[in-house]
């Protein structure tokens, strides 16, 4: 086995940047991504907020290189998969084991759903190129035959945990000399389906959400992409520059508790930061900083609180929600959170709890509500908790 997974390439494409430079702007600048709906035709336009990619369909396949006919949930996979691959600049890559592991929860959703609704207006209408790339693993083969990857091919979708999941199993296939390099993380689009879903779930906030707040009022639904570059160490020796940081714990757990909530004391959270700490074998004492899953519903927060409060405490590290800029990205959640914190050892930063005036009462912890430069970074747990009780942990580790 490998000794070591480590982060050669990164890229991301969210509502606050189309790229790794404009995402650390906005997060330095405190720029929230969130907004009216300009691309998703919806009846809840006006009334919920979402945070967007600021590009049309069109738009987005220009820049991409795709087809205006594929989803927008490939386009945004794409675009961020590709400056990943970029960014790592690996010599000789097609002479390598490659794999290329995609999450996403809607697919071709925003296709079909234009599809349903012109062909039950009139049955001579619709066009069915919209409904051929519907499922979930069409748009992981459409970017990984554009980036030439023929290796190995597959897409997780396990709700918000997808993307961690993909990271962390692209890392086993490394260790276990399966692979020599893995494009993982994960995408989604937004759709009407998915905003109409989680508004009957009644955990939409109708004001940008503050995740963490006492008078937090639920999530802002997000769209995006996030992918990092995994790599051997024979690889990373290659590289004519210095990997990021290296993978160096993970864990996936399941409460088991509901279909669409987290149990209130945490346990699946608990398990996976401490099955995640365990295989890296550092304990909590290490941990610099904490990427919160955060979404800011009720409970969420008061469940993963609970969790790093069992787990942690009393010495608390620092930590932030990223999803007050982002959103709620669903199955691309992970991915872009493991680039921020990825980003977060580079750079030395810690990122800002936005809109956190009221810290919960049941807690005693808070996040950080300003960005922080020039922090010793040297290990970086991020939290990805999904429907089901599905939770995955990650931790980053300076080199």
């Amino acid at each position: 086995m490998s000794a070591s997974v480590l982060v050669a390439g990164v890229g991301v494409m969210s509502s606050i940047g189309n790229n790794v430079a404009e995402s650390l702007d906005a997060l330095e600048s405190g720029k929230a991504g969130m907004g009216d709906m300009h691309y998703l035709d919806s009846l809840l336009n006006g009334k919920l907020p979402v945070a967007e990619v600021k590009f049309s369909n069109q738009q987005l396949a220009t820049i991409s290189g795709l087809s205006s006919s594929v989803s927008r949930t490939a386009q945004l996979s794409m675009i961020a998969a590709r400056e990943a691959l970029n960014d790592a600049s690996i010599k000789n890559f097609d002479q390598l084991r490659t794999g290329f592991i995609s999450a996403n929860t809607v697919a071709g959703m925003d296709k079909t759903e234009n599809f349903f609704s012109e062909f039950l207006s009139d049955p001579s209408k619709g066009k069915l190129r919209d409904v051929v790339h519907h499922e979930c693993g069409s748009a992981s083969e459409l970017v990984a035959d554009e980036l030439a990857i023929r290796n190995y091919v597959t897409t997780i979708s396990t709700a918000c945990s997808s993307s961690a999941n993909s990271i962390f199993f692209g890392a086993r296939l490394i260790k276990h000399n399966m692979l020599d390099v893995v494009i993982a993380g994960g995408t989604d689009a937004l759709t009407k389906f998915t905003l109409n879903g989680f508004n009957t779930l009644m955990i939409l906030d109708q004001n940008f959400c503050k995740p963490f707040d006492e008078h937090r009022q639920g999530l802002n639904l997000g769209e995006g992409a996030g992918y990092v570059v995994l790599v051997s160490e024979r690889v990373a020796a290659s590289l004519e520059k210095n990997p990021y940081c290296r993978l160096s714990g993970y864990c996936n757990a399941n409460d088991a508790y509901h279909q669409t909530a987290s149990s209130p004391n945490g346990t699946g959270s608990f398990m996976a930061m401490k099955g995640a700490l365990d295989k890296s074998e550092l304990s909590v004492n290490d941990i610099s900083y904490i990427n919160l899953h955060g979404t800011g519903t009720q409970n969420n927060d008061i469940s993963e609180g609970t969790a790093i409060k069992d787990l942690f405490g009393p010495s608390y590290p620092k930590m932030s929600s990223t999803k007050s800029f982002t959103g709620h990205t669903l199955g691309a959640s992970g991915g872009i959170e493991a680039v921020f914190s990825v980003l977060a050892i580079k750079h030395g930063i810690i990122y800002p709890n936005l809109r956190l005036t009221d810290p919960m009462k049941e807690l005693p912890f808070v996040p950080e509500t300003k960005f922080l430069k020039n922090q010793n970074i040297e290990h970086v747990l991020s939290n990805s908790f999904g429907f089901g009780g599905n939770c995955s942990s990650l931790i980053f580790s300076k080199i």
